[in-house]
């Protein structure tokens, strides 16, 4: 099996695809056939006029393509590289249905934006912010969300504070997203990109803990709440407080940080969706000499992406479908995961095989079983309802019980991609702005 070594991940195996040169984005550029009814743009939730920046790049108008993408998502440049293309806008290419390779629209998005976001160029060539009010609006988090909530709401005029409790903002964007995808820099310039429209934001400020939740409405007219989800909760398992086991989430966030170097080691991911497979790739990447997912079902079942599963196989990640962890073992550290077999029953549900016990050789052990709801977090703001599965209910312009706060995000869909809570963020401003110029926020 073709497995990647540290010293491939230090020449590359975490590094990001490189970017289009001008020259190959002309060419994909004019493969465009600039369809009028834009499949493209109807599959991506921010809805990009994805035919109209393909053309202003063919026609040498990088300024306008930034501005089209942009006006359309604040965050443009990082869900180039973040979104799931695949299934989004490229997935509804009309050259897939004439067996042709697809636009590589993702791309041809990082190379328009680049220059703008990540160079020198003065934001007023692309938006001018409006007259200033007398407005304040409070964001809850400095994730994809809030930075887009923030951004439409500043370009609106409106003075916007974001509060957010990591050392850094940017929320997934920094932290959880696998550096092959995008760098930790990259999120972070765009972060200042957003900041360079006025927003503000209070890094290491924790809304119960840094300031107060009385302080919140005391000093803004709207708040709007887009923290995300929480850590993956323990599995429950004998052995989990041993060192090597670890949530997933924090594996990633530890990989882009720099210094993770898995040489000789053995990992094992529990689970079937986005982050297992961002984790497995990552620890191959990182050197690991063995990496596993174990699956309770089979793959045709799992959440993850088929491009992204793919991408863990090559990169030599072994896949042990319908199998659940037991306990981990091991003294002080972690050596041996113990998993047994799973099944249907004759009614459909999973159960596990008797005398089926298996133990796997490892020295490493992460949880990505989904992330925890923040119940208890909105448990402080009066008026703000979560429903069964621990999401934030909101009316169809991401407005809560409490008619001063609006919602959106992981913590009203329950977790999906960067571009939803993108598009979420921009929908909340929009009503936002209605309610406080019509003197309606907070009624």
């Amino acid at each position: 099996m073709n497995r990647m070594t540290a010293a491939a991940a230090a020449q590359g195996g975490l590094a990001p695809p490189p970017t289009m040169n001008h020259d190959e984005a002309l060419i994909e550029a004019h493969r465009c056939l600039m369809c009028w009814d834009a499949p493209c743009t109807r599959a991506c939730p921010t809805t990009i006029d994805v035919p109209g920046f393909i053309k202003q790049i063919a026609n040498h108008d990088l300024i306008g393509s930034a501005r089209t993408i942009l006006e359309s998502n604040i965050l443009g440049a990082s869900c180039a590289r973040v979104c799931p293309t695949e299934v989004l806008c490229e997935g509804a290419c009309v050259l897939n249905g004439l067996h042709e390779r697809p636009i590589d629209i993702g791309r041809l998005q990082a190379f328009a934006t680049d220059d703008v976001v990540f160079g020198d160029g003065d934001l007023f060539t692309l938006f001018t912010v409006g007259e200033r009010t007398r407005h304040n609006v409070g964001v809850v988090g400095a994730g994809p969300a809030g930075l887009s909530c923030g951004a439409e709401l500043a370009k609106l005029g409106h003075s916007v504070v974001l509060y957010d409790a990591n050392d850094q903002p940017g929320g997934l964007n920094t932290y959880g997203v696998a550096t092959y995808k995008m760098d930790q820099a990259t999120a972070l310039r765009e972060v200042e990109f957003v900041t360079g429209l006025g927003v503000e934001i209070r890094s290491g400020t924790a809304v119960g803990r840094d300031v107060d939740v009385g302080e919140l409405f005391s000093s803004h007219e709207a708040i709007f709440l887009g923290v995300g989800l929480g850590s993956v909760p323990l599995l429950g398992l004998e052995g989990e407080e041993l060192d090597g086991v670890a949530d997933a989430l924090d594996f990633i966030a530890d990989v882009r940080g720099g210094g993770v170097d898995l040489t000789g080691e053995s990992v094992a991911v529990i689970g079937g969706g986005n982050t297992a497979i961002d984790a497995v790739t990552q620890a191959a990447r990182v050197g690991a000499e063995r990496v596993y997912l174990v699956y309770r079902r089979g793959r045709d079942e799992m959440k993850a992406y088929p491009h992204d599963i793919e991408r863990a196989l090559m990169s030599g990640v072994e896949f042990i479908h319908w199998s659940a962890p037991a306990s981990i073992e091991g003294e002080g550290s972690v050596s041996a995961l113990v998993c047994y077999r799973t099944d249907h029953s004759t009614d459909g549900v999973l159960v596990a095989i008797p005398e089926s016990e298996y133990r796997l050789p490892v020295t490493m052990v992460l949880r990505a079983t989904g992330q925890a709801k923040r119940v208890s977090f909105f448990d402080q703001f009066d008026g703000v309802a979560t429903d069964r599965g621990g999401r934030v209910v909101v009316d169809e312009e991401f407005r809560t019980g409490n008619q001063m706060i609006w919602a959106g995000g992981d913590c009203v869909n329950g977790g999906k991609e960067v571009v939803n809570a993108v598009a979420h963020g921009k929908a909340a401003a929009m009503s936002i702005d209605r309610a406080l110029r019509s003197g309606a926020a907070g009624k």
